[in-house]
């Protein structure tokens, strides 16, 4: 995986959409888990040797102040924690944390929406501006739609693998494609390919048939 997003998740920098990815990677590859502890030593060591910024002597007064207005119960309509979910050994085994509770249920009875005869999707509500998340299941052997992109692309492979112009990906590894790429990812034979993908901006669908679907619609 790439060194900045590595380092930009260490310093706490990367936004959700792009820790989980990451954060889900590190659970399946070694190497890069010891570059990000490194990277937080190294961290750490710089905030030990930075000197303390001064404080107004009125700050401590006011925390005190604010701590008088927290409320002693939380209020009536609070969100109720859901019970935990009992995963399945396939769901454990294809999803590592976080991204098994983030999905918060088994894979084979998650609402997939299908996308084509080969693709089907679940879209995670992270909420954030101007990410999408989304879990990706591509029937072994087939291909997804030709497309580029708007901005970038980081697919992480969590079953099976696919191939495309850039090589060939397997459980673990990230693909990182930009704005200049057009390609058509196909899964391995044999397996569904699940990834989880990560975009900042919309695919671009290529084609005669893909520049008509994409004036009616952005994916």
């Amino acid at each position: 995986m790439s060194e900045e997003y590595l380092m930009d998740y260490a310093a706490g920098t990367a936004s959700e959409a792009v820790s989980l990815l990451v954060a889900t990677h590190l659970a399946l590859c070694p190497e890069c888990r010891a570059k990000v502890a490194d990277y937080e030593r190294i961290g750490g060591a710089m905030l030990e040797d930075s000197r303390p910024a001064d404080l107004p002597d009125a700050a401590l007064a006011a925390m005190l102040a604010r701590l008088d207005e927290v409320p002693s119960e939380a209020p009536a309509d609070a969100p109720v924690k859901a019970p935990a979910v009992e995963f399945d050994d396939h769901t454990r085994r294809t999803l590592p944390e976080p991204l098994r509770s983030y999905i918060g249920c088994n894979l084979d009875t998650a609402p997939w929406r299908s996308v084509t005869k080969a693709l089907q999707e679940i879209e995670l509500p992270l909420g954030e501006s101007g990410y999408r998340t989304r879990l990706y299941r591509i029937k072994g052997g087939q291909a997804m739609p030709n497309h580029t992109h708007g901005g970038n692309e980081m697919t992480l492979v969590l079953a099976g693998g696919f191939s495309d112009d850039t090589g060939h990906y397997e459980r673990g590894d990230v693909s990182i494609a930009d704005d200049e790429l057009v390609h058509t990812p196909v899964a391995d034979p044999g397996e569904d390919c699940i990834c989880l993908a990560v975009t900042d901006a919309p695919l671009k669908l290529t084609g005669p048939i893909g520049r008509i679907v994409n004036l009616f619609m952005r994916y």
